[in-house]
């Protein structure tokens, strides 16, 4: 059993215990079907459970275990204690109201993931976002919500930037397009502000930041914004983040991951340098803001 490592989301927690179980149940040559029927579920079921999109009860796993051979001891002990940790809520279940489903995956892969990469066209990424940013984005976007739902939003996005700052932080590389620097978000004084929060966020250790130029002309990821995320664990795999206006997309295959990470890098390439990306962000500050 691999064990779980201390600060991991529950997100990331429910696709190791699933991919624990799925191992299980090959090695013993059964089946979805036989495994489904055998918890008084489906077959269906059994696939969500080893793909870690939904909760698991630990009843189900019990007898899960004991059909597949796995009997009193160590390895069943760090099963159900993985079980134990998967199970609970996150720190932001309290936002929940507020959070569409396709969007709460995000969240807790976020928290759990040791390296993130993204690419981004229209805002400054969330991770990035001063307060008073935050809230001109969230404003625009919600027509019709009240101030207080507003507040709400915004401090969710606060809390999900304290991943940065923890001990044992991952590594949060973005690739920003210049349009988003040059878009005035809130006015100047909110651009101004933002734009010199990137300068000094540059400074942390974990994070580099690095701009896609107008003077670079078409590139490799005209199709859009999305993010790559990487885990600590061996046995999650990388998984990309395509966000669209109602859902979002989360991709896990070898090949597709492999496509992303592939455009990833030749952005990285095309893209200022750490340096420069300084030099940038100071030039657009005195010409626009």
């Amino acid at each position: 059993m691999t064990p779980f490592q201390p600060g991991s989301g529950p997100t990331a927690l429910r696709i190791l215990l699933g991919s624990q179980l799925r191992r299980l149940r090959e090695e013993r040559q059964i089946s979805r079907e036989e495994a489904g029927h055998h918890i008084r579920g489906s077959e269906s079921k059994i696939s969500r459970m080893e793909l870690g999109r939904v909760g698991f009860k630990e009843r189900d796993v019990a007898d899960l275990l004991s059909f597949y051979g796995v009997g009193d001891g160590d390895a069943r002990a760090a099963v159900m204690e993985l079980l134990e940790k998967a199970n609970e809520p996150g720190w932001w279940h309290r936002f929940n109201d507020l959070l569409p489903s396709w969007f709460q995956a995000y969240v807790g892969l976020e928290e759990a993931a040791s390296r993130i990469r993204t690419y981004e066209v229209q805002f400054i990424p969330g991770l990035l976002q001063t307060k008073e940013y935050a809230r001109a984005v969230i404003t625009a976007g919600a027509a019709g919500v009240g101030a207080a739902e507003i507040a709400r939003r915004v401090d969710l996005r606060m809390e999900r930037q304290r991943v940065l700052d923890r001990v044992g932080a991952p590594v949060f590389w973005a690739v920003i397009d210049e349009a988003a620097l040059r878009r005035p978000i809130g006015g100047a004084e909110v651009m101004r502000g933002q734009l010199q929060h990137l300068i000094e966020l540059m400074r942390q250790p974990n994070i580099t930041i690095q701009v896609m130029p107008f003077s670079y002309g078409g590139h490799s990821a005209e199709g859009g914004a999305y993010s790559i995320m990487r885990f600590e664990d061996t046995e999650l795999p990388d998984v990309v983040y395509v966000e669209q206006l109602a859902s979002a997309l989360y991709l896990d295959k070898r090949e597709e991951v492999d496509r992303y990470s592939e455009v990833m890098e030749r952005l990285c390439a095309a893209s200022t340098t750490p340096e420069s990306t300084v030099d940038i962000l100071q030039k657009i500050i005195s010409e626009r803001f």
